[in-house]
């Protein structure tokens, strides 16, 4: 580890180093949190609370069923695609439990994309919530998926209020399109049956994969992103180690957890950083439905929330926002997308809390840096590398740059993937001298240290958070049989960072917005959908035919001068 200038400037005893050899496993690290925390409150949904032991108990049930039940063996990957939910800690942690490799999945995909995720990942089972049922129906031939476990979204709430959940879901809101899934196992089930079943603690080694995270990298279609368990357990004692100055002993912590935690970065700052210290996590399942989202905040005497940009917008959005008590709140913490300026002061001015931007990828499990949580003011940067983490700046060639001088963001730590799953090429462009992390976005390192993002060096498109692939939207786009030619690129937006506009040249006259867009809808999840399409008579062009999208950017911007 080089000697850095700004470990100096690291909150008051928050170490530049941490040892995570402590842990065999995460599995080890999660076993020991469910014995020290088991009386504790651990997770709340929709009314119901379950206790760490509680959550050991069923997590254990599960692991057994997917070993017993389904003869599942130690770096089979699941699929886990459910919004938040009891049921999902339950799963994913029976699933690290058994020795499968997790694989988050987002419940809004198109079965398109959940084909092409549970293919490339060779995924042999799936956990899904019945909403979504109707997908895996279509596609569910065409993969190697042999077991699947439906569930409802009352399923954990128990008793009456579960049935009646349950009930209002599918009859009156009429959520759960019908579906055919005649050899698929009910949740509860697979509970029931797997208490029965003794658990066979199967040998994890560090370097085994907790997690295939599905992203698109920098460019190109969605690949996983191999996070082994020591990667995992790294970046829980990192986070940890940064959360140090707040956290304190004896009295336990209360986490607002609105993002999914299918993203990466609620799963490992929610849900496993929040584990590992035994805080009480409050599940919000549909974080857009304000009016429930604000009784949650004002039920809870929360401590912690995490959220992207266009959450804390909204949420300072809403009239009854004002009347919540934060007076216990320590910090909120901003990541995913930039943290808008207009919104952290506004933040600030209600709540009396700075909102506290940090960084990272799927890729690097996935905090690299994050500001101080000691409540210094660096509005516009993304803070300090993480303890165990160097970050640096690179030009095209690999080589380190000055303080100053706008390169690359690269990184290297224990929370960088092994690599892209199957994918040996990507893998070894990911990287500068087979170490550093090559992030994708340009920016520049401060002489205080901070780091500081100006731009980015692909296409990439920010849709709250999440990452939009232009060449994903163009390869559905150009299927279309009256789209001639198409490119796809992201303008901002006040919501939600940026939309995706689709700029097409027509193959017939009669093509018009509103059939584009219903097209769209019908083969890509709802925020990938362009919100803007513009038809044109040519596309800017290189010498050697490649569509320029960065001249049809700046067209826009000058529009906008």
């Amino acid at each position: 580890m080089e000697n850095f200038p700004w470990v100096k400037e690291y909150p008051q005893g928050v170490a530049s180093t941490v040892d995570y050899s402590q842990y065999s496993s995460l599995v080890d690290m999660l076993d020991q949190a469910f014995r020290k925390y088991a009386d504790l409150k651990a997770f709340d949904n929709m009314g119901k609370t379950y206790t760490y032991k509680e959550i050991d108990e069923a997590s254990r049930a599960f692991a057994a069923y997917l070993q017993k039940g389904m003869g599942l063996k130690k770096g089979d990957r699941i699929a886990i695609q459910m919004p938040n939910c009891l049921q999902y800690p339950v799963a994913m942690f029976g699933a690290l439990r058994a020795g499968l490799v997790v694989v988050n999945t987002n419940p809004l995909y198109t079965p398109r994309e959940m084909k092409h995720q549970f293919k490339d990942a060779g995924v042999k089972a799936v956990v899904i919530m019945s909403m979504f049922a109707h997908h895996l129906e279509e596609v569910l031939p065409e993969t190697d998926i042999q077991h699947v476990v439906v569930t409802d979204l009352g399923d954990m709430l128990g008793g009456l209020k579960g049935s009646l959940v349950n009930f209002v879901v599918k009859k009156v809101k009429k959520m759960v399109p019908d579906y055919k899934l005649p050899k698929a196992i009910p949740f509860k089930e697979v509970l029931s049956k797997g208490k029965k079943y003794i658990f066979d603690k199967p040998e994890i080694k560090p370097e085994d994969l907790a997690f295939l995270q599905y992203t698109g990298g920098t460019t190109g279609v969605a690949k996983g992103a191999m996070l082994s368990h020591r990667n995992v357990v790294a970046h829980t004692l990192q986070i940890t180690e940064w959360f140090k100055p707040l956290l304190e002993k004896g009295k336990q912590e209360i986490m607002i957890t609105a993002i999914p935690l299918y993203h990466i970065f609620a799963l490992a700052v929610n849900g496993i950083f929040m584990t590992h210290i035994g805080a009480r996590n409050i599940l919000v399942t549909n974080p857009r439905d304000m009016k429930a989202f604000l009784k949650d905040l004002k039920k809870f005497p929360f401590t912690l929330i995490t959220g992207v940009n266009t959450l804390y917008n909204g949420l300072l959005n809403q009239p009854d926002f004002s009347s919540v008590d934060f007076s216990h709140l320590k910090t909120a913490i901003g990541g995913g997308m930039a943290v808008q300026k207009a919104v952290a002061e506004k933040w600030k001015k209600v709540t009396g809390i700075s909102l506290v931007e940090g960084y990272g990828l799927s890729e690097t499990s996935p905090v690299l840096s994050v500001n101080p949580l000691d409540g210094r003011e660096n509005q516009g940067t993304i803070g300090l590398p993480v303890p165990n983490t160097e970050m640096a700046i690179f030009d095209e060639e690999g080589n380190k740059m000055g303080v100053g001088e706008v390169g690359e963001i690269c990184a290297r730590g224990p929370q960088v993937m092994q690599g892209y799953w199957n994918r040996p090429e990507d893998s070894e462009n990911a990287f500068f001298h087979k170490e550093w992390f090559r992030t994708g976005d340009m920016g520049i390192m401060q002489a205080d240290g901070y780091f500081k993002i100006v731009d980015r060096k692909k296409d990439m498109i920010n849709v709250s958070g999440f990452n939009v692939y232009p060449n994903e939207i163009e390869d559905i786009i150009a299927m279309h049989p009256k789209v001639l030619e198409i490119a796809a690129i992201g303008i901002p937006d006040e919501r939600s960072s940026e939309v995706v506009k689709a700029c097409v040249v027509k193959k017939d006259p009669s093509l018009t917005k509103d059939e584009l867009i219903a097209y769209c809808r019908e083969n890509m999840t709802a925020y990938k959908v362009p919100k803007v399409v513009e038809f044109r008579e040519e596309l800017p062009k290189s010498n050697v035919g490649k569509i320029l999208r960065r001249l049809l950017r700046e067209e826009g911007e000058q529009k906008t001068m």
